[in-house]
């Protein structure tokens, strides 16, 4: 392990390559690719620490919806500081949290609630993978223990969230660790054949599914799906079609469905929860991301009275023995209400509709690009992918496109050849505008 004894001759970056070890990283890159240390951030903005600005197009891995170092929010924070910073909430509970499970339950009309907290994504994923597998021993089905998830679904890294991801990156090191689970087709509006509509590919999705519930649902506990896009997997959108015809297979075979919202919940879809567009509910609901603004860790599932009561119980054992120590957080809870209230008085999801059509316009350039296919755009979600043969080179793409969008003065991430733009909520015309032509400068000079 390098030491560093003298911190004044080193410069951030040293120093964070010598102590840390970065996430989602081959750290070895950083020989070629290095860090850029971030001394501050605002509104859409984040800089570095020679004060070159760097707009934040991808919302800090998807999860600031208003702005670094938003006023309101920081206001509702440094209040919140002032009464109480934590709390266990096992035995206790306090306001932040009270309210803010109220207004999440009244965003659903009160289908879902009985909000349970956690601090990362993949954490609430494991609370409602586990809250089904016990619900269902607990209605003397305990053979009812098997999940179904999506190809190309991603729902985080722990290892029960990791079993019901189907992206070979994340899985291969760890594929022994795992349960075995049903993986079943996406309906990935890119593999609609010639006259197929994105409708026509979820049938068909939704039809192998049908197969699979017919022969196994007496195994099965539930299926996870992301809702309309499947973001770590290339940013695959679908037809909220397929998400009508899952809720009815559900029904129809007594078997859960977890909406993994953690990415596409808070209004990235165009309405607060994605599931609104098929006109659903799920059993489960996770969300974590955008639910803080990107302040602070805060992850939570929302599930119904008939879940809820099952674990109701004079018996200890019967009840839903999970925990996390920052569960319920006060902090987090302030700055996700100050979000919520936001919403309300921003008119937010209104105007987000004339947003993702500067959106739309900003890239408008990439729908001619005859190096470019798959243009799509679900709500504040933009993405399309480079042809392969355009590739110099597949594998070092997506490193080469980040580091040349950094010296137009943008911060994108792409995911394999599939370039993607999810901003804050706040751009004005100008900087979406502004967005779309770095974003195409850069991409002329890494396939150049």
């Amino acid at each position: 392990m390098k030491v560093i004894s003298d911190l004044n001759q080193f410069t951030l970056v040293d120093r964070s390559l010598a102590a840390v070890w970065h996430p989602c990283t081959q750290m070895k890159h950083h020989e070629s690719f290095p860090l850029i240390a971030i001394t501050k951030g605002k509104g859409a903005w984040l800089y570095d620490e020679n004060g070159n600005p760097l707009l934040d197009c991808i919302s800090s891995w998807w999860t600031n919806l208003f702005g670094h170092s938003n006023a309101r929010i920081n206001q509702a924070i440094t209040e919140q500081l002032d009464k109480i910073e934590h709390v266990m909430l096992a035995g206790f509970t306090h306001l932040p949290v009270v309210e803010l499970s109220e207004k999440l339950s009244a965003l659903t009309d009160h289908y879902l609630g009985h909000v349970f907290y956690a601090s990362d994504g993949a954490s609430a994923v494991e609370i409602a993978l586990k809250m089904s597998h016990h619900f269902w021993q607990l209605n003397g089905k305990p053979q009812k223990k098997k999940f179904v998830c999506l190809q190309n679904g991603y729902h985080g890294e722990t290892l029960g969230a990791l079993a019901v991801t189907d992206v070979a990156i994340f899985r291969e090191a760890y594929g022994s660790l795992l349960q075995d689970v049903y993986t079943v087709r996406s309906p990935d509006a890119r593999k609609a054949k010639a006259g197929e509509s994105s409708e026509d590919v979820a049938k068909q999705a939704a039809k192998e599914l049908e197969q699979l519930f017919e022969k196994e649902h007496g195994q099965i506990a539930a299926i996870i799906v992301e809702p309309l896009v499947q973001c770590a997997g290339h940013m695959a959108m679908y037809s909220p079609e397929y998400l009508r015809l899952v809720r009815d297979l559900c029904d129809r075979y007594a078997v859960h469905l977890i909406a993994d919202e953690i990415a596409v919940g808070c209004g990235r879809s165009g309405k607060f929860f994605a599931c609104e567009h098929a006109g659903i509910w799920p059993d489960f609901l996770t969300l974590s991301k955008g639910i803080s603004g990107g302040y602070l860790p805060l992850s939570l599932c929302l599930t119904t009275e008939e879940i809820y009561r099952a674990f109701y119980s004079d018996q200890t054992q019967q009840g839903f023995l999970h925990s996390h120590s920052y569960t319920g957080n006060p902090l987090a809870c302030a700055a996700a209400l100050a979000c919520l209230k936001i919403f309300e008085s921003d008119q937010v999801l209104e105007k987000n509709q004339l947003r993702s059509q500067d959106l739309a316009n900003a890239f408008a350039w990439a729908k001619t690009d005859i190096r470019i296919e798959h243009w799509r755009q679900q709500g504040m979600i933009l993405a399309f992918d480079i042809k392969e043969d355009c590739l110099k080179s597949a594998s070092t793409f997506p490193r080469e496109m980040f580091a040349t969008s950094l010296e137009e003065g943008i911060l994108i991430r792409p995911i394999g050849n599939t370039i993607y733009v999810m901003p804050p909520y706040i751009l004005s015309a100008e900087e979406t505008l502004q967005m779309g032509k770095s974003v195409q400068r850069a991409l002329e000079k890494v396939l150049a």
